[in-house]
């Protein structure tokens, strides 16, 4: 969650199903503006929402069950959700739709 385009942020996007959301790191703390927060120690990420995250080599695996798999700059999803990054740009699509986030600085933006 250092860089809130990196595969366990783009799963929290996935999993929220929230549009038009933005987020800021702070250290080792994402903050969501859906009141949300996230921390990151060592290799695991957890929610303030109960929802943690585990990363071992290129894939993080989610409290809820669902395993996203780092192939290059593509994120894939068990659940068939994909993510992209180019750039500050992360293209996300999954069973709640589709998603576009920009990070600028330590703010992340969703719509």
């Amino acid at each position: 969650m250092r860089n809130c385009a990196s595969i366990a942020c783009a799963g929290l996007f996935l999993a929220s199903g929230a549009f038009a959301q933005s987020y800021q790191t702070i250290g080792n703390t994402t903050y969501g503006s859906n009141g949300t927060t996230y921390q990151t120690i060592g290799n695991t990420t957890y929610g303030s929402n109960g929802t943690s995250y585990q990363t071992i080599g290129n894939t993080t695996y989610g409290s809820n069950g669902t395993s996203y798999q780092t192939i290059g700059n593509t994120t894939y999803g068990s659940n068939g959700s994909t993510s992209q990054q180019i750039g500050n740009s992360t293209y996300i699509s999954g069973p709640n739709g589709s998603k576009t986030c920009q990070t600028i600085g330590t703010m992340v933006y969703c719509n």
